[in-house]
């Protein structure tokens, strides 16, 4: 019965450790770092011609705006995504591996040009890289793909 007692109690100790740890998006500065880093993380990406060619047909404002959504909702922050999901807004895109670790290094750079500590800099990552199974539909390592013309991107916003 001891034994038990203490397991319980270790239990509830440890998971109020747990509960009292900031979020993700908490650590990384809430909605302003979001928002400066996906700024800039977009930025990049429409420069990079490694990668740009796949957003051609997409409406910017739309685009950083179920971005900086996304990204807020991924690191556990308050914002509520209306965006598609990742398999669905990336269909018929021809976005080739290559392509998606293009994206991967530009938000690296990105991170790393706002200090982002490596333990934050990890999660990000470690929430972005399960995303490729949804995103990458060309297993090679090209980059500078043309969108494909049959493409159909998301309606702008209103």
């Amino acid at each position: 019965m001891k034994k038990l007692l203490i397991s319980v109690v270790m239990i509830m100790a440890l998971s109020a450790i747990g509960y009292s740890q900031k979020s993700l998006y908490d650590r990384l500065g809430g909605e302003a770092a979001v928002k400066a880093v996906v700024g800039d993380f977009a930025g990049r990406v429409l420069a990079d011609v490694r990668v740009n060619k796949k957003f051609a047909k997409s409406d910017a404002p739309r685009l950083v705006k179920n971005l900086t959504d996304f990204v807020c909702v991924a690191t556990g922050g308050p914002c509520k995504y209306t965006g598609q999901d990742m398999k669905k807004a990336h269909k018929n895109m021809a976005v080739t591996t290559g392509e998606f670790n293009a994206l991967a290094e530009d938000l690296v750079a990105t991170l790393n040009k706002f200090n982002v500590p490596q333990k934050e800099r990890d999660e990000v990552m470690g929430a972005i890289a399960p995303l490729a199974k949804d995103i990458v539909e060309k297993k090679n390592n090209s980059t500078g793909t043309a969108l494909p013309k049959s493409f159909k991107p998301a309606p702008p916003l209103k």
